[in-house]
């Protein structure tokens, strides 16, 4: 049969059963036309990456047909010998990069994986203390139109009004105040390092949970050029694609034990690592994504090769050269520079919004994103 996307002959898989040229070309088009785009623009979106044909292999394979609900070795469906496997292979792949006592690798993304944590952690109305959107925090970490804002307290902290990075004396002085029962470090919009040991001491002096989300970062820790907060904190979210370039999915890691079970949850028959599990399943979500779980296993085995380390280094001093580059021609960014991944340009004394910039690269075949940064009144459909 002729591809008329491709002028392919589209030939069945082992199964006899046609592939997707010949069931749907629309589809097929749309696919290769995305392809297309990667290939021929510059792509400077922080969250998203380019994984492997290997963990692009595993996304769509026959993984996807097994369904799983549970963990391994206590499943609610027969049949489920080798995805037990599976999930106990990413599962020991995880702490092994990341040094974790307990993972979760169930999740369907990073939003979910913040979810169970809060379900795990927290009752309704707790105060929760996390860095506002507009300073390069993420809707799960207390912001008003989010659950997170809605169903527990906020207690916001704040960047230094100069070097807009986070001001840990503030956040230490707020913190003895409102006394939060969680504290969350980490950004979807914040280009510097995150000083974990401090937050630890914080969060300890208020017998407060320490949450970090690495969504963002996660390659570059597993590279070793941003520190790892695992020793740190109580918990650790992320999502498995971005630096860590893997499928679209979460995971989540955390101590077996919860230092504070006398004092937060007296009650509970349950630890730490049990909690957290149980808050994705049943609780949250059904039956895992076998298919992704299987890309993540791969996308960890890929992360630990000492290639992988190379990679997170360059990504860093790529970052570096071109923010050095923004500053010369008279560009202000957001911190005056990054340590990550992530450039942020301050456009506000611009006659442009962001929003019209991005579109404006987006003509040329450079793909950026427009965000709020640290001061923004304009909305954030348009900053």
């Amino acid at each position: 049969m002729d591809n008329s996307a491709g002028g392919a002959i589209a030939q069945p898989d082992t199964y006899g059963r046609p592939h997707l040229a010949a069931v749907d070309s629309r589809v097929r088009e749309l696919l290769l036309r995305q392809e297309r785009q990667e290939r021929t623009t510059l792509k400077l979106i922080a969250s998203e990456n380019f994984a492997s044909s290997a963990v692009l292999e595993a996304t769509g394979s026959i993984f996807t047909n097994k369904y799983a609900e549970g963990y391994p070795g206590a499943r609610y469906y027969a049949g489920n010998e080798i995805v037990d496997e599976l999930e106990t292979l990413a599962i020991e792949r995880l702490k092994a990069l990341f040094g974790s006592e307990h993972a979760n690798v169930q999740p369907y993304s990073g939003s979910p994986a913040n979810q169970a944590v809060y379900r795990a952690l927290l009752s309704p109305r707790d105060k929760v203390m996390g860095l506002p959107l507009p300073e390069g925090g993420h809707l799960t970490h207390g912001w008003s139109v989010n659950f997170s804002g809605s169903d527990y307290q906020r207690v916001p902290y704040r960047l230094h009004e100069k070097t807009q990075q986070i001001d840990y004396d503030h956040l230490r002085e707020t913190a003895k105040r409102e006394r939060p029962k969680l504290i969350w470090v980490g950004g979807t919009a914040y280009p510097r390092i995150f000083d974990y040991a401090a937050m630890a001491e914080i969060a300890s002096e208020v017998n407060s949970y320490l949450v970090a989300d690495i969504a963002h970062i996660s390659g570059l820790v597993v590279a070793g050029v941003h520190p790892n907060p695992v020793p740190h904190c109580d918990v650790v979210t992320s999502t498995s694609h971005k630096s860590i370039r893997g499928p679209r999915g979460g995971f989540i890691l955390s101590r077996n034990e919860d230092r504070y079970q006398p004092l937060h949850h007296p009650k509970s028959k349950h630890n730490l690592a049990k909690r957290i599990d149980r808050a994705v399943f049943p609780l949250l979500q059904g039956g895992p994504h076998m298919n992704t779980i299987a890309a993540l296993a791969v996308a960890l085995q890929e992360a630990a090769n000492s290639s992988f380390r190379v990679y997170g280094q360059q990504i860093v001093h790529n970052a570096k050269a071109l923010a050095q580059a923004l500053l010369e021609r008279g560009y202000k960014l957001v911190t005056g520079g990054t340590d990550n991944h992530m450039l942020i340009l301050d456009l506000r004394d611009r006659p442009l919004s962001g929003k019209a910039y991005a579109e404006r690269l987006s003509r040329a075949g450079i793909i950026a994103n427009f965000n709020m940064v640290p001061g923004d009144r304009r909305h954030p459909a348009l900053t």
